[in-house]
């Protein structure tokens, strides 16, 4: 099983140059109004907010829902194979004024970091496999 997330976001370039310039994501393919970004076997696709319904009932997405609070509930954990990326990612975020949560060692024996892209997805950033720690690792 892989993962890909689709965000809906204000501002395709923006968000493309946050996860390409700041988190070291490469642009897969781009069409009129979508994009896919690519690092490693992390997929994300970005489509803008704007071409969703206004309004409407049942479980889509709407313009209306997302107005209330983007990416509620949910955190983007993102994993780099050792500390030293953690480290280098954390310094580039840093730099790029979008960090949360400092760099930290977790009771579960991991680094981690938190930033929000342009448009408020939370995401943390981390070494190891996560899902291999075990319960414990949750966090």
């Amino acid at each position: 099983m892989r993962l890909r997330m689709e965000l809906f976001v204000d501002d395709l370039d923006v968000s493309i140059a946050f996860y390409t310039r700041t988190l070291g994501f490469e642009v897969a393919r781009r069409s009129d109004g979508y994009v896919s970004l690519r690092r490693g076997s992390v997929v994300l696709g970005l489509g803008p907010v704007a071409k969703l319904p206004a309004r409407g009932a049942g479980p889509g997405f709407t313009r209306q829902r997302l107005a209330a609070d983007r990416g509620a509930g949910v955190e983007i954990v993102l994993e780099v194979d050792r500390l030293r990326q953690v480290t280098a990612l954390h310094e580039r975020c840093v730099d790029q004024g979008v960090v949360v949560e400092a760099l930290q060692l977790r009771p579960w024996g991991l680094h981690d970091f938190r930033v929000t892209d342009p448009d408020g997805y939370y995401l943390r950033i981390t070494h190891g496999d996560a899902a291999a720690s075990g319960p414990a690792s949750a966090g």
